[in-house]
């Protein structure tokens, strides 16, 4: 469980009971689940969020969890790139849904691999996923996808960046995030290092955003159109699994 929690940062009680409880009826689960996080915030090695998932309706089950300090020194994580640890209760309300939507595509993902759709080879969450090249001025420049994933099927080893979109970020902000993609593509590194370049998989809420970024895409440069696939969030699993491999060149 906080491995889980090191991984994605924060995790639903819903998403915690899908990954950890998934036999026996759902309310036998979700009390399993609610069991196993109040063990766990007593002995105070996990936090839980004031701010609940679904309203005061939802209760208990709409409890979020994160890593307290001593949780993560249970697991020895730091901060980024060895810095100071983040205190996951001090989030605004769209970063915790943000976390949260790239913690439901791990979720969709473990899944898929259980029910055989797919071996989850690889899920880095941000920081790690994050990518470092040289721009054209000698200047430091920072990818900073929200994960990194490696997915195998049969013979073949599909690998994406994901970005997970709420709606929030104007279209500008979408095409020099795309931009900084296609910069890092063309610098060789991502190649050099493992062989190919993933797809860049954008994942968004509703159809008129997934139209909206795609308009973006589309005014990019023409040889760059094919690094690019938009999506909706809550069938991102299965796209991820299926999405064709980046480009190599």
């Amino acid at each position: 469980m906080l491995g889980a929690l090191q991984r994605v940062r924060l995790l639903s009680l819903r998403q915690i009971q899908r990954l950890f409880f998934a036999d026996g009826s759902p309310g036998a689960r979700t009390r399993r689940a609610q069991f196993l996080m109040k063990r766990l915030h007593r002995h105070g090695v996990v936090v839980r969020l004031s701010r609940t998932i679904g309203g005061i309706r939802a209760g208990s089950s709409g409890f979020v969890y994160g890593l307290s300090g001593l949780g993560q020194a249970v697991v020895d994580t730091g901060g980024p790139v060895g810095g100071k640890r983040r205190r996951v209760w001090e989030t605004k309300p769209y970063f915790q849904d943000h976390m949260l939507g790239v913690s439901e595509l791990y979720v969709q993902l473990v899944e898929q691999h259980w029910g055989g759709r797919g071996d989850l080879l690889a899920f880095d969450a941000e920081p790690n996923a994050w990518r470092h090249h040289t721009g054209p001025g000698g200047e430091l420049v920072v990818v900073k996808p929200d994960a990194y994933i490696r997915i195998g099927t049969a013979a073949l080893e599909r690998s994406v960046f994901v970005e997970v979109d709420l709606s929030t970020e104007t279209l500008p902000t979408i095409q020099r995030k795309s931009q900084r993609y296609i910069e890092y593509w063309r610098s060789g590194v991502e190649q050099q290092w493992r062989g190919v370049f993933p797809k860049v998989v954008w994942l968004v809420k509703d159809d008129h955003r997934r139209d909206r970024i795609q308009s973006v895409i589309r005014k990019l440069a023409h040889d760059a159109h094919e690094l690019f696939e938009v999506g909706l969030l809550h069938t991102g699993g299965p796209l991820i699994s299926d999405a064709p491999q980046g480009s190599a060149a």
